[in-house]
């Protein structure tokens, strides 16, 4: 059975994202990103090398996990968790990644700090079926 467009986009991100983030190979990386990688985020540096730079700079425990992806026609949307960041609590990521020649073309997210059991106003975990801390 053939894959989908939408499927075999899905997967792309989620190689992508595993290979940088989780097993930080970046040689690798590079089949995923663009060399004209478009980065709309406020927190990383223009381009591809912004993104492989940021992640060369983090903890060596970073780690990403994904609950959801959804896609639709060249657009990927993935609702995250990254954890071990250097900060004091993990973001919540809502990543949106526009595909191009079968490569991450663009990027935008949105970010939030995981809120604790007792932060939350209506006692439900931001991601998966328990909070973390």
């Amino acid at each position: 059975m053939n894959q989908t467009k939408q499927e075999k986009n899905k997967a792309l991100v989620l190689e992508a994202f595993d290979t940088l983030f989780n097993k930080r190979d970046y040689a690798a990386a590079e089949k995923y990103w663009s060399p004209n990688y478009i980065q709309h985020s406020a927190h990383i540096e223009p381009g591809r090398d912004g993104l492989f730079n940021l992640i060369r700079s983090a903890p060596n425990n970073l780690h990403y996990e994904h609950q959801l992806i959804v896609a639709e026609d060249d657009y990927v949307i993935a609702h995250g968790r990254f954890s071990g960041i250097g900060r004091p609590v993990a973001w919540i990521a809502a990543d949106i990644v526009r595909i191009e020649h079968g490569r991450l073309a663009e990027h935008w997210d949105v970010l939030q700090d995981e809120a604790t059991k007792a932060e939350s106003k209506s006692g439900l975990p931001m991601f998966g079926g328990h909070f973390s801390a």
